[in-house]
């Protein structure tokens, strides 16, 4: 099976490396040297990479062939893909793939079903589960501990405890800094006809 590790950014100096957006929790294992990955487009690889290292909090890899700028900026926005196996499984037990989250049903702690998880989209804050409910409509549920409590791949389930408004619209809490100052602010009917 294969996963995008990485995503080629801009050339870094005049010999050849690269900056790279990492898209894995193992970047020390996926992106180490000596490894072989595959691209898309295809036809930018395979590429493996020669070094790596960190520079100002960002992975910058050389790969083998590469020897200038010109042959970097050549790469940019390829992304890196490595060859997994199924049933390989991260290190941290509270860690997963994307492939063991694909097609699990997400049901509520009393086993109330919402429906399956058709997408995980990853974001700079937090990764989203895109759920398809039965009726065909969709729902974005936070992959956070806090809503997301237990993921039983045994039985190919998620199990959330969502806020209010989450689920079901209807239920939504709408706060408001006015609702916090009560109704000091209104002005006294007068009782007056104008």
């Amino acid at each position: 099976m294969q996963l995008v590790v990485a995503r080629i950014g801009r050339a870094h100096g005049i010999k050849g490396e690269v900056t790279v957006e990492v898209r894995t929790d193992e970047p020390e294992l996926r992106l180490a040297p000596g490894a072989v990955l595959a691209t898309e487009p295809a036809g930018a690889g395979p590429l493996t990479i020669e070094t790596g290292r960190v520079h100002s909090g960002r992975l910058l890899l050389r790969f083998e062939g590469v020897r200038d700028r010109t042959a970097a900026e050549a790469l940019r926005n390829t992304l890196l893909i490595a060859e997994v196996d199924p049933a390989e499984l991260p290190e941290d037990p509270e860690e997963f793939y994307d492939h063991q989250l694909m097609d699990l049903d997400v049901v509520l702690a009393d086993g109330t079903e919402i429906g399956r998880i058709t997408e995980i989209t990853h974001l700079p804050s937090q990764d989203l589960f895109i759920v398809e409910r039965p009726d065909g409509s969709e729902v974005m549920i936070p992959f956070v501990e806090e809503i997301v409590t237990e993921i039983d791949l045994e039985e190919q389930r998620a199990v959330i405890t969502p806020p209010p408004g989450l689920i079901d619209e209807s239920q939504a809490v709408i706060a408001s800094s006015r609702d916090e100052e009560g109704d000091e602010d209104v002005a006294p009917e007068s009782g007056k006809d104008a």
